[in-house]
C-alpha cells in the first residue's frame, strides 16, 4: 500500500471467527465496551493488556471517526463475592459493608492511577456495578417474563436451553463449544436449585450481613455476568459495535452476557463485533502466585520486584505493544529492557520537537492498526520513521511523533523522559554515589562501569572539587 492511500478498517471478530470490515452502525456515535476489573486486589500484569490494547482501539476509533464521535464503557465490578471475601479477611474487625467500601476505594483509585501511568485515556464512561442496579433487576425482570429465566429457592437462574432459533441451540457459539462439550468439560455447580447444571445465576440472596439490595426476588445482589450485560445496554444500546476483552472471559463470561443480553432485549446480537486479547505468562510460564511470579501493575511501577527496578509506565505499553493483541505473549524482563532501549533511542532522535500537525508517517501507523490493530506492525512503522533521521528528512521528529502518539507513545518530551522516566534522578543519585564509593576503593573498572552505564540514558557526569572540603563532588546533566 502506498503511503497516503487509507485502508480499510478490518478487525477479526470471535464469534464469526474471521476478519470483516468494520462499518459503524452510527459513524456519529462509534460504541465500544471492554471489561473492566474487579476491585479486590490490585490488577495484575494480565489486566494491563486489554486496558492498554483496548485504550489503541479507542484512540484508532477517534483519529478515524473524531473524538466527539465515539464512546467507550469500561465497566468497575464493586460488587462480587471474591470482595467480600477479601473485605473479611482484611477487615475482620469492621462491619462488612465498611469493609467492602474500604477495600473497592483503595483497589480502584490503585487502578486508574496504574492505568493512567500505562498511557492509558480515561474511557467516556466507567460506571460502578453499585451504581446499576435497578437496570440489573429491569433486564433480569424481563428474562423471567420472557421464560429465559426461572426462580429458584431464592435465586433467580438464566435457563441456557431457552435460548434457540427455531429447535437449534444458540448458547456456546462465540465460544465455539457445544452443549455436550460444556457439559463435559467444565466443572460445573450442581445445585439443586437448578433445572439444568448449565444454568447461570442472575441474583442471589443476601445474608443480612452481606451487601443487597431490595428486588422483586428478595433482598439480594446481582451475579457477575449480568451487571456488565446491564451496564453495556445503560451506556451502548440493546446493539453496539466492538465487545472487547481477554480471551479468558469469552467463556462463561462473555458467552453469558451474550445469552442473557439478546434474550431480554429480542435480538441476534450484542455487539457487531467481539474483540479478545491473547494470554500473557510471565518468562515462560503462567502467572499465579503459587508459582511465585504473581506480578501487579503497581509491582512494575512502583516496587523492585521484577527485575529490581521500578518500570516507567510507556516501557511496559510499549513492550505490551510489541505483539499482536491476539497472540499469547511472554512477559520477561528481557521483552521489558528492549522496550526501554527502543525507547531511549527514539526519545534520543526525536529531542523536545512538538508533534507536527499532519504525518504521513501517522497515515502509515494507521494503516497497520486499520489491518485487525496490528500494533506490532504499527512499532514497525516508527522504527522506519527513526530511520528517516539519518536521511536528514525536513521535520522528521514532529511527523514520527505525531505517529506514535496515536499508539499513546513518545507523549514526553526527551528532557521529560530522560529526566523523570527512563533514568529517574533519584536512581541516578545513587549510581552517582555507588561510583563514588568505587572511587574511594579504587576500583576503578566499577566506577567506570557506572558511568557507562548513565551515558546509555543520556547522563553526563562531571566531577569536581568541593572548595571547601576539598572532597571529590559529581554533579550530572541530560544530554541529548
Amino acid at each position: 500500500m502506498t503511503s497516503g492511500t487509507v485502508a480499510q478498517l478490518r478487525f477479526y471478530d470471535t464469534y464469526s471467527r474471521q476478519k470483516q470490515d468494520f462499518v459503524p452502525l452510527d459513524a456519529r456515535n462509534v460504541r465500544l465496551y471492554a471489561c473492566g476489573p474487579t476491585v479486590y486486589d490490585y490488577a495484575h500484569i494480565g489486566n494491563a493488556r486489554p486496558a492498554i490494547v483496548f485504550d489503541v482501539l479507542f484512540r484508532l476509533l477517534r483519529h478515524v471517526y473524531g473524538e466527539s464521535h465515539v464512546t467507550y464503557v469500561r465497566n468497575i465490578t464493586d460488587v462480587d463475592d471474591k470482595i467480600n471475601a477479601r473485605a473479611a479477611r482484611d477487615y475482620p474487625d469492621l462491619p462488612l459493608n465498611e469493609a467492602i467500601r474500604r477495600v473497592t476505594e483503595a483497589t480502584g483509585a490503585q487502578y486508574q492511577k496504574d492505568v493512567a501511568a500505562l498511557g492509558c485515556l480515561p474511557p467516556t464512561h466507567q460506571p460502578r456495578a453499585t451504581e446499576t442496579i435497578d437496570e440489573m433487576v429491569t433486564m433480569i425482570a424481563a428474562l423471567v417474563k420472557k421464560k429465559h429465566a426461572y426462580v429458584s429457592d431464592g435465586h433467580v437462574l438464566f435457563s441456557v436451553k431457552s435460548w434457540k432459533k427455531g429447535w437449534k441451540n444458540e448458547y456456546g457459539k462465540l465460544s465455539n463449544r457445544s452443549l455436550d462439550e460444556m457439559m463435559a468439560g467444565a466443572r460445573v455447580e450442581v445445585e439443586d436449585y437448578k433445572r439444568d447444571p448449565m444454568d447461570f445465576v442472575l441474583w442471589k440472596p443476601s445474608t443480612p450481613e452481606e451487601p443487597g439490595w431490595d428486588s422483586p426476588w428478595g433482598r439480594g445482589r446481582p451475579g457477575w455476568h449480568i451487571e456488565c450485560s446491564a451496564m453495556a445496554e445503560k451506556y451502548l444500546g440493546d446493539v453496539f459495535d466492538i465487545h472487547g476483552g481477554g480471551i479468558d472471559l469469552s467463556f462463561p463470561h462473555h458467552e453469558n452476557e451474550l445469552a442473557q443480553s439478546c434474550c431480554a432485549n429480542g435480538t441476534d446480537r450484542m455487539a457487531q463485533i467481539w474483540m479478545h486479547n491473547g494470554f500473557l505468562q510471565v518468562e515462560g510460564r503462567k502467572m499465579s502466585k503459587s508459582e511465585g511470579n504473581f506480578i501487579t501493575i503497581h509491582d512494575l511501577l512502583e516496587t523492585d520486584k521484577f527485575g529490581g527496578r521500578q518500570w516507567p509506565g510507556e516501557v511496559l505499553r510499549l513492550a505490551m505493544l510489541m505483539t499482536h493483541y491476539r497472540q499469547p505473549i511472554d512477559f520477561s524482563i528481557e521483552k521489558l529492557k528492549t522496550a526501554e532501549t527502543v525507547l531511549n533511542q527514539w526519545y534520543r532522535a526525536i529531542g523536545d520537537a512538538p508533534a507536527a500537525e499532519t504525518s504521513d508517517y501517522a497515515v502509515n501507523l494507521v494503516n497497520a492498526l486499520r489491518d485487525d490493530l496490528n500494533t506490532s506492525a504499527a512499532v514497525n512503522e516508527l522504527h522506519a520513521a527513526a530511520d528517516s533521521a539519518s536521511e536528514g528528512a525536513a521535520d522528521w521528529a514532529g511527523r514520527m511523533k505525531a505517529a506514535a502518539n496515536v499508539l499513546g507513545l513518545l507523549e514526553h518530551t526527551a528532557s521529560e523522559w530522560f529526566q523523570g522516566g527512563a533514568a529517574d534522578s533519584a536512581d541516578i543519585e545513587a549510581q552517582i554515589a555507588a561510583r563514588l564509593a568505587a572511587l574511594e576503593a579504587k576500583d576503578f573498572a566499577r566506577a567506570d562501569e557506572i558511568r557507562a552505564e548513565l551515558l546509555t540514558k543520556n547522563v553526563q557526569l562531571m566531577d569536581y572539587k568541593d572548595p571547601q572540603s576539598g572532597t571529590r563532588r559529581t554533579k550530572w546533566e541530560i544530554k541529548l
